[in-house]
């Protein structure tokens, strides 16, 4: 593999990291084994610390096919506490109101859900990366002050239930590029009358790209062990 040309990497996010730590980590892990101090690698398409699932990450000249790897259709899974909100959307942030949500039935969630599908306007969440007069909204939103986020047009393909157990409902959603699925949750509350804020988050799939082809960095680690080995072995026997 030839990293400093390029290459496309698919990995599966842990939990718990940014993005910004993933790129970082295997920016590392190949300048120490290049054997260089910088190296071009960028990532096509964020994902929050407490979701887990499809990165992909571009290193060298390939970080140039960025923009068009992120305009691939994105599959999610998603799980959603009804019945109470939080300021992040999602559990960053601790709950701060609470609904009811008895009323809620299976009938209702699939009569909302087909409602979000095809062309929508969509608020960001304050607590994201979106970029307000050069600082990003989380920035802002962590200092106390007031900004205000601005809907922007997405698409979203499909939305499809998977598991209905109050509080909690478990959904499958296909869309474009710039979908907040936890913008998504808190509409889908407030379209139920009552709250909604995501427990848990999966991307599945970017592009042609499935989680199940994914690798963890510790495998990465692993098999960037193995090509380093193989590049010195050939080097030897020239």
């Amino acid at each position: 593999m030839d990293f400093k040309a390029g290459e496309v990497l698919a990995f599966d996010k842990p939990l718990g990291w940014t993005s910004f730590q993933l790129v970082g980590r295997v920016r590392g892990a190949l300048c120490r084994k290049l054997g260089v101090r910088k190296l071009k690698v960028g990532h096509a398409g964020t994902l929050d610390p407490l979701a887990t699932g499809v990165m992909i990450v571009c290193t060298g000249k390939a970080t140039k096919r960025i923009d068009a790897l992120q305009q691939g259709v994105k599959e999610y899974e998603a799980t959603l506490r009804l019945g109470a909100t939080t300021p992040s959307y999602d559990l960053e942030k601790p709950i701060d109101a609470c609904y009811p949500y008895e009323h809620i039935t299976e009938a209702q969630v699939r009569s909302v859900l087909a409602r979000f599908e095809g062309e929508i306007d969509q608020v960001p969440p304050v607590f994201s990366a979106v970029k307000i007069d050069g600082r990003r909204a989380y920035q802002y939103a962590r200092q106390g002050e007031e900004v205000e986020m601005r809907p922007k047009r997405i698409r979203i393909e499909s939305i499809e239930l998977l598991a209905f157990r109050l509080p909690e409902i478990s959904i499958r959603v296909r869309c474009g590029k710039g979908t907040y699925i936890r913008s998504l949750a808190r509409d889908i509350g407030a379209a139920l009358e009552s709250g909604a804020h995501l427990t848990a988050l999966r991307r599945t799939q970017v592009g042609d790209i499935r989680a199940e082809q994914c690798m963890t960095f510790e495998t990465f680690l692993r098999e960037l062990e193995g090509w380093a080995f193989t590049e010195r072995e050939e080097t030897e026997t020239r």
